[in-house]
C-alpha cells in the first residue's frame, strides 16, 4: 500500500496563515511516499509570494510531484505573462514540466494545464498527454496510474464562472488507453468527484477535484486535502478538512473508490463509497 497526500491551491498571497504549521505537521506525521501539489503555490505570482511559497514547500515531506496553476502566471505584468509566464515559476518552484513518479505500487504523471493567453481556464497539449501517456505505458504491471492536473477534469452541476481544461476528450480518450485509475486537480476550492464515463463509455477511472488547502479564497467549504491510500484495487480517499475550533485537519469523510482498470474489478459496476464522520 502507498500513502499519497494531495493539497492544491495554496495561495500565498492569499493565506489562511493557522493552517499552515498544522499542515506540515500533520504531512510530515502521516508518512507519505509521495506528496502532490495541484497548482495555484501563489495568488499573483509575486516574485515574494513565490519566495513564501518555495520556503513552505521545502517544508514538506518529499518526494514531491507539482504542477503550476493559473495564478502562477502574471496576470497584470504583460511582458512577463506572454513572454516568459512561469520564469518565476521554474526560478522558485520547479524546472519540471513533465514531472512523475513510480514505483512497483504506483505512476503518477503531472501535466501543466497552465496557459497564458486564458485568465482562469487551462489546456492539455496533445504532446503533453503523448509524454504522459509513455510514462504511463512504462508502469509496472498492476500499478495504480494517476493524473495530475490543476484544471478541472469535471465541473459540478451548477457551478459557474470556471470551465472544463480545454482538451479534455482527445485526453480522457488517451489515458483510457493506458488504463488510469485516477485523475487528480484543483482550481475550484471545492471537492467534487465525477466518473471518467462521461467521456468514454466504460472507462471508470474517478475524477477527484481538491478544495484549497491554505487559501482564504474558499468557496463555502472548509479547507481541506487529500490522503490518498492505494492497495491493488481500491484507492481510500480521507477528506481532512480544516477544524478552526480545534485548529487541526481532521478527517471529515473517506472515500472508498474502485480502481478502475483493475484487474480484480473486472465485471463489477463501478461504485465508491462514502464514510461521513462527525467534526470533533
Amino acid at each position: 500500500m502507498r500513502t499519497i497526500i494531495q493539497v492544491s491551491d495554496l495561495h500565498f498571497g492569499s493565506i489562511l496563515e493557522p493552517t499552515l504549521d498544522p499542515l506540515i505537521t500533520l504531512m510530515w506525521a502521516l508518512q507519505p511516499d509521495l506528496v502532490i501539489v495541484s497548482g495555484d503555490f501563489t495568488q499573483r505570482a509575486k516574485p515574494e509570494q513565490f519566495r513564501a511559497a518555495q520556503r513552505y514547500l521545502a517544508r514538506m515531506p518529499s518526494p514531491r510531484i507539482v504542477v503550476p496553476g493559473n495564478h502562477d502566471i502574471p496576470l497584470y505584468n504583460v511582458y512577463r505573462r506572454f513572454v516568459k509566464p512561469l520564469e518565476a515559476y521554474n526560478t522558485h518552484i520547479s524546472r519540471d514540466m513533465a514531472p512523475s513518479f513510480a514505483d512497483d505500487e504506483v505512476a503518477v504523471v503531472g501535466i501543466n494545464s497552465a496557459r497564458s493567453f486564458t485568465f482562469k481556464g487551462g489546456s492539455l497539449g496533445r504532446e503533453q498527454v503523448a509524454v504522459a501517456v509513455s510514462a504511463l505505458q512504462r508502469a509496472a504491471p498492476g500499478a495504480a496510474r494517476i493524473v495530475v492536473s490543476h484544471h478541472p477534469f469535471h465541473i459540478p452541476l451548477g457551478l459557474s464562472g470556471v470551465a472544463v481544461v480545454d482538451g479534455i476528450d482527445h485526453a480522457m480518450h488517451a489515458f483510457a488507453e493506458c488504463g488510469v485509475d485516477l485523475f487528480l486537480a484543483g482550481h475550484l476550492h471545492l471537492v467534487h468527484q465525477a466518473s471518467a464515463e462521461v467521456y468514454v463509455p466504460g472507462f471508470r477511472a474517478t475524477i477527484l477535484q481538491a478544495g484549497t488547502a491554505t487559501s482564504t479564497r474558499a468557496r463555502g467549504e472548509p479547507n481541506s486535502f487529500f490522503v490518498l491510500r492505494v492497495s491493488s484495487d481500491t484507492i481510500e480517499v480521507d477528506v481532512r478538512q480544516w477544524n478552526a475550533a480545534h485548529g487541526e485537519f481532521v478527517v471529515a469523510e473517506t472515500r472508498i473508490l474502485p480502481r478502475g482498470t483493475s484487474a480484480n474489478n473486472a465485471g463489477v459496476p463501478p461504485r465508491s463509497i462514502v464514510i461521513s464522520r462527525p467534526l470533533p
